[in-house]
């Protein structure tokens, strides 16, 4: 048996606490930093959805975790300079691992505050130059260039968790869990979605782009690691709303919804050239975009919003919010288990979304596919549950 110890379990007062191996060695080594128990959930989680990213897409992934379920996910896809420049990368060189790294965290950087990136390849310099300049507790990957470790190491004075993995490392068949002291076996979930998930399209449009099928397999592997229930809206090789463990399947398809629409407006020119006063870092500046994107404040949150600025900011009105999503297409949109009910189709086309993968399965699905054919949508029906506890 293999151990490593830890300060504690998800809480302080949850101590002693350790995670080991019954056979065998740990596949995992601490290079810098101390993980702990949510740290070591999450870096695990993000880990496998980026393996599987890379061998599905054959592109170099990033994953950014927060609270055992992705903030991000994203391939290698160049950005555009609107893009960059929303994701705070735009005066930085960026490798094919950086720009997937960028685009991970830029997917919803409100969230990724504090996270746990995970990479798919050996992480270069300039992966490890985007990661030293965010606030993030640590990192996973299969290796690291020996300047990309140093400048790792040094970040947060030392203290930054960088993990190295073993990439051909493979988990037994069978895993266990306990909870309140009985003993859950199940057969691990080792289906990675592919193109067969993507064959059985259902509805009169059958067009599926490369680009788009690249998408909604990059949904539904990144819901394979979000806790239930779950949807996620994808664009351009990264999710870019991914709304994790509702009890309601539209409530997830509205709070994806909700950040996908976000993300497409942090692109908006009036939201790129907010006149941020000198001194405002990026995790403030992130702060102040989300609200500028608010419909209402309070007037203590005006007061205090507007001390980011050298000038008040013009806010958008609705109409020409609307007016900005109504340009945004070509989204896919995945779900880990079936729509039940039309609604959740109607809220993804107020988002753009015009490809589906779902798995079909409810007393509904004619009802379900009736509304995607009314909005010209592509709908694949897997027939594969994504469910993650």
């Amino acid at each position: 048996m293999d151990e490593l110890k830890l300060r504690y379990g998800c809480n302080p007062h949850q101590a002693p606490a350790r995670i080991f191996t019954r056979d065998g060695r740990l596949p995992l080594r601490v290079l810098s930093g101390a993980p702990g128990y949510i740290n070591l959930l999450d870096a695990l989680n993000a880990w496998q959805l980026v393996r599987e990213l890379r061998a599905a897409l054959g592109l170099p992934a990033a994953a950014s975790f927060k609270h055992v379920s992705p903030a991000g996910a994203a391939v290698a896809v160049p950005m555009s300079q609107a893009v960059r420049r929303a994701s705070f990368v735009d005066y930085l060189e960026l490798s094919p691992l950086a720009t997937a790294l960028a685009r991970a965290r830029g997917a919803d950087r409100l969230c990724a505050f504090g996270d746990f990136a995970a990479l798919s390849d050996v992480v270069d310099v300039a992966t490890a130059n985007v990661l030293k300049r965010e606030v993030s507790d640590g990192v996973i990957a299969p290796g690291y260039e020996p300047a990309a470790l140093e400048i790792l190491k040094s970040k947060r004075n030392g203290s930054y968790c960088v993990l190295e993995i073993d990439p051909g490392w493979e988990a037994p068949d069978t895993e266990s869990r306990e909870v309140f002291g009985i003993v859950f076996e199940q057969r691990r979930n080792q289906v990675v979605p592919g193109p067969e998930h993507l064959a059985n399209i259902v509805t009169r449009n059958r067009e599926l782009p490369a680009a788009a099928a690249r998408d909604l397999t990059l949904a539904l592997i990144t819901l394979k690691y979000t806790q239930s229930n779950s949807v996620c809206y994808a664009h351009d090789g990264q999710a870019i709303g991914i709304g994790a463990g509702q009890q309601s399947r539209i409530h997830c398809t509205r709070l994806a919804g909700g950040k996908a629409d976000r993300w497409f407006l942090r692109l908006h020119p009036a939201t790129l050239g907010l006149p941020f006063r000198s001194g405002v870092g990026r995790p403030e500046q992130n702060n102040a975009i989300d609200l500028f994107l608010e419909d209402a404040l309070s007037p203590a949150e005006e007061s205090d919003w507007l001390t980011y600025f050298s000038s008040p900011p013009q806010r958008l009105t609705l109409a020409e919010k609307r007016a900005w999503l109504l340009q945004q297409q070509g989204v896919s949109l995945a779900s880990d288990a079936f729509f039940p009910f039309r609604d959740n189709v109607d809220r993804a086309s107020q988002s753009g979304v015009k490809y589906i993968s779902q798995p079909g399965g409810s007393v509904r699905d004619d009802v379900v596919i009736q509304a995607a054919n009314e909005y010209g949508m592509v709908m694949a029906m897997s027939k594969l549950r994504l469910f993650h506890h």
